[in-house]
């Protein structure tokens, strides 16, 4: 599918490109496969805390990291479209069209730029010149009050727009031929 890329002169263009292609590939490829990408962010996740607590720094790296995962999360959180700038997305009256939620960051993208994000902070902790001494009570304080109140602020955006950024726990509609395939009495023949 992919061809064999030659390093010459002038071919390390070609070897990126290459390299880019099947990078692209392989993304494609786990794009369908939701549960085990998590697993795999969750692995790293889990790796990255173990790493600081037992070498007991870099907090500062930590810190920054909080602040872009909570900076994700808000944009994987609200509607691509803000109802308090451009008009309500729900329909108002029966004659509205219903517009479904759609995210301002995908949740594949969501899923990529955190885990991207977690190993950039690893490879990080390998270096001492990103070992800034830091009270890092004073940061975890900090990082808790912006997270909590930037999240008591998207909530009540949520509950002000009446819109649910989830898929679980709402109601789930069948056709008329999905209603009728399972649960009608068979017909004799």
């Amino acid at each position: 599918m992919y061809e064999e890329v030659e390093i010459e002169e002038g071919g390390v263009g070609k070897l990126q490109s290459a390299l880019g292609r099947k990078w692209q590939h392989w993304l494609d490829l786990s794009a369908p496969h939701t549960g085990a990408r998590w697993a795999l962010s969750a692995f790293i996740v889990l790796i990255y805390c173990i790493r600081v607590y037992l070498i007991n720094g870099w907090y500062i790296i930590t810190y920054g990291l909080g602040i872009y995962v909570l900076n994700l999360l808000i944009g994987f959180l609200s509607p691509q479209v803000d109802p308090e700038t451009e008009g309500p997305i729900l329909p108002t009256s029966k004659d509205d069209d219903f517009r479904p939620f759609i995210r301002r960051l995908p949740e594949f993208k969501f899923w990529y730029s955190l885990t991207k994000a977690f190993v950039i902070a690893f490879t990080l902790t390998f270096f001492n010149v990103f070992n800034i001494p830091v009270f890092w009570p004073i940061l975890l304080m900090y990082f808790i009050a912006l997270f909590v109140l930037t999240m008591k602020r998207q909530i009540k955006h949520m509950i002000k727009f009446k819109y649910v950024p989830f898929s679980f726990g709402k109601t789930k509609y069948r056709g008329k031929d999905e209603a009728s395939n399972g649960s009608g009495p068979r017909s004799a023949e």
